[in-house]
């Protein structure tokens, strides 16, 4: 197993300026018909990926209600906490980090009134003192680091050694060029500014930052849209994809 299970990345990744585009969306972040409504519609999707994941790396019951009962979870730019919420509530320990306090002030705001005790905090995930966890998980962030190699070491280094690590991100084809940049952005599915397409990062680039971290690529699959089925998990990766992995 690699040391980056012990050994914490030191580099800063966090870009100010993509801290400041989304600390701006802060307020708007739980409106499902808002600026995140796009983020409202490819929760559930991933919620599906990452509760599978979670019954076979973990062995529970698929029919469990709280099948992360007794462990904890990180989640790495939860934003206004989209995703520890439902980690919560399936039972996990929560933490959620995130680069823009406008976001983590929204995030424990939400928690109170919903009535759950998350651990939010603001700023570098390596300047947190926190220790290591049975699930990372970091949804949409990685093509928004300054340095993906270094972030990727970052959660590692939180996983537990026998932990599990969820990711998504955007893939960089020719489709999510033409509609999740050029269409979605001028149509205001998604605010203007928020992707920068030669920053997305392909399935086998992301495997390989994984691997020079010591982590193995268990299960991969794309999260794409139909007007029949709306966003869906698929073999088509074109637009985006979410993958887990654990140490190798």
């Amino acid at each position: 197993m690699s040391n980056a299970s012990t050994a914490p990345a030191t580099k800063t990744t966090i870009d100010p300026n993509e801290a400041a585009h989304f600390g701006a969306l802060a307020a708007d972040w739980w409106d499902p018909r808002g600026s995140s409504a796009m983020l409202h519609k490819l929760n559930p999707v991933r919620l599906g990926f990452i509760r599978q994941q979670i019954d076979l790396h973990f062995g529970s019951d698929e029919k469990a209600m709280k099948p992360l009962s007794g462990k904890t979870a990180l989640d790495v730019g939860c934003g206004a906490g989209l995703l520890c919420e439902p980690l919560a509530r399936l039972g996990a320990a929560v933490t959620g980090v995130d680069a823009a306090l406008e976001n983590i002030t929204a995030a424990k705001a939400h928690a109170a009134q919903s009535g759950l005790d998350i651990n939010y905090r603001a700023g570098e995930l390596t300047a947190q003192n926190l220790g290591q966890f049975d699930l990372v998980s970091s949804m949409e962030v990685i093509e928004h680091v300054t340095d993906p190699a270094a972030f990727v070491g970052g959660l590692a280094a939180r996983l537990k050694p026998d932990g599990l690590l969820i990711l998504s991100t955007p893939n960089r084809t020719t489709a999510s060029k033409l509609l999740l940049v050029e269409a979605a952005e001028r149509l205001g599915q998604v605010p203007r500014g928020t992707h920068d397409w030669d920053k997305f990062l392909n399935p086998d680039e992301v495997t390989a930052l994984l691997a020079d971290a010591g982590l193995n690529v268990l299960a991969i699959e794309g999260i794409a849209f139909s007007p029949l089925s709306g966003l869906h998990l698929s073999e088509n990766k074109a637009l985006n994809y979410i993958l887990a992995a654990r140490f190798s």
